[in-house]
């Protein structure tokens, strides 16, 4: 199988993120890694750390292209059965390669393998994690889809084949929620409970990244979600319904205005329960909100502690 790694302006993590890689207990029978015009210090950490890289590998730099069209890249000099990418700053465990192959090898109807995900910050430490929240699902994965509910990147691993049928939609921003649409119409999506992957979280999440998700998650369905079967006002009413659902996320980052807004014009996606949680959310202060975010972040950190690839 062939890994990618595609690289942007991740010199912090990107050292960290490949000896994930080279460390796993099934080695890939490639790995290349695609610097997507990074403008800081990634080609050379990249050059450093493929030195120590114990199986075939090689690095392409080129100009910025952007996400979709870097996966296209990789996924066209990509051979074998199975494939994976693995983002700059997120990491692998040592089992992760070796425990999603053997899922796939056991599962020949699914189009790819997946499970949970640590979520960890800029030092490593994991300050969340899906086992303890996500619903994911086993098999038929369109429900859970169209809920919005997608398997996170790092956990991934696809039957490569399938994916050469598909491939990233280039002109979209968020990479993967559309392909996970078109795949499910394909096979199953097979689920392994362990936590074999980490997503980093850096920076700061901002309302216009929550605004940009969301309009292209509607996108993504519009796109999609008729060869599921479903009418145009079956659709309008699931964006009815994630619209309302979405002014949650405005509401952690403080943006009440905001959240109003998407919840008052889409009341008829409301259903009781998440129109109560909200209520709750509305009516409690934003600081309030934030201390109880940082306790469960520490209660996590305390659970999981770091990972250090």
């Amino acid at each position: 199988m062939t890994v990618v790694v595609p690289s942007y302006n991740h010199a912090r993590f990107v050292g960290a993120a490949l000896r994930s890689v080279f460390r796993q207990t099934l080695a890939p029978e490639r790995l290349v890694v695609i610097d997507d015009g990074s403008t800081d210090d990634s080609p050379r950490v990249i050059e450093s750390a493929l030195r120590d890289c114990p199986f075939p590998c090689e690095l392409v730099a080129r100009p910025n292209r952007g996400l979709c069209a870097t996966l296209n890249e990789g996924l066209a000099l990509a051979g074998g059965e199975f494939f994976a990418y693995l983002s700059s700053d997120d990491l692998w465990l040592p089992d992760f390669l070796a425990a999603r192959v053997r899922t796939l090898r056991e599962r020949p109807r699914a189009v790819l393998a997946y499970g949970h995900c640590f979520l960890i910050d800029e030092e490593g430490r994991v300050v969340d994690c899906t086992r303890d929240w996500a619903a994911y699902a086993d098999g038929d994965a369109r429900a859970m889809l169209v809920e919005t509910n997608a398997p996170m990147s790092p956990t991934v691993v696809h039957r490569r084949e399938t994916l050469a049928r598909h491939g990233w939609n280039e002109r979209a921003r968020v990479e993967d929620y559309e392909l996970y649409l078109r795949l499910a119409l394909e096979g199953e999506f097979a689920f392994d409970p362990r936590v074999l992957a980490a997503w980093r979280r850096h920076g700061s999440n901002t309302s216009r990244s929550q605004r940009m998700m969301l309009e292209e998650h509607l996108a993504a369905q519009r796109r999609v979600l008729p060869r599921y079967g479903l009418s145009g006002a079956e659709v309008a009413r699931l964006h009815a319904r994630l619209r309302f659902a979405r002014a949650e996320d405005f509401l952690r980052l403080g943006e009440k205005r905001a959240a109003l807004r998407l919840a008052r014009a889409n009341l008829r996606g409301a259903d009781a329960r998440t129109a109560a949680r909200l209520l709750l959310r509305l009516l409690t202060p934003y600081g309030l909100v934030r201390r109880r975010d940082a306790r469960r972040q520490r209660r996590a950190a305390e659970k999981y502690g770091t990972i250090k690839p």
